[in-house]
């Protein structure tokens, strides 16, 4: 499995792309990982690379984007933060990678059981994690059910899990309202921004 170039990048589309994750992932969940040289693959690479896709993920260790897609060396951007949200340097980072660098989607990245959206359910409060938590609390609050207080912390995994896949949507709504740059680029029909959920218990992912 030899590494892409640009003439395969350039034949990727948005569309193309996004079943190309899906086709990783379904090989990962079946056990049928192509057989790949990886230090081939570096030699390949080491004059340029030419990814046809962008994942931001959380750095979560069960939560490998060239893993769970069945990625080589060269093939995605892999972008990783806990929670999975994005700031300033994320959004020139994803700039950079679709813009200058050629890939052709950008998908959002969240899981199940995350560790920093139990966070932001509970509020929790710990020196620099605080400013990070408070990221992903807006999708807290947009997650309307359960109405009682009790049920609204990281003991409720299903609330939990709600939450993770809310920030997900207004990850994707930050992009596009934070970044005239791949905003145009989608509009253009350059790029998809998708997003997604990582089941870590299956090893599935959820792409809507």
């Amino acid at each position: 499995m030899k590494a892409h170039t640009k003439e395969t990048q350039e034949l990727m589309t948005p569309e193309k792309a996004l079943q190309e994750l899906k086709n990783g992932n379904e090989r990962f969940v079946q056990k049928k990982q192509l057989k790949r040289d990886l230090m081939q693959q570096v030699a390949e690479t080491s004059q340029g690379q030419f990814p046809y896709a962008t994942v931001l993920c959380c750095i979560d260790s069960r939560v490998s984007s060239q893993l769970i897609f069945d990625q080589g060396i060269g093939d995605i951007f892999s972008i990783s933060i806990a929670g999975n949200f994005v700031n300033e340097d994320i959004l020139g980072s994803m700039e950079f990678a679709c813009k200058l660098a050629g890939t052709k989607l950008v998908l959002v990245l969240g899981h199940t059981a995350c560790g920093a959206v139990k966070g932001a359910c509970d509020h929790a409060r710990l020196g620099n994690l605080t400013s990070l938590i408070k990221k992903i609390e807006p999708a807290v609050a947009a997650v309307k059910e359960p109405q009682e207080e009790e049920l609204r912390n990281s003991s409720n995994s299903d609330f939990v899990d709600a939450v993770a896949a809310q920030n997900v949507k207004m990850t994707i709504e930050n992009i596009r309202s934070r970044s005239e740059v791949l905003k145009a680029m989608e509009d253009e029909g350059a790029i998809q921004i998708k997003g997604a959920m990582y089941d870590i218990k299956t090893g599935k992912v959820h792409i809507y």
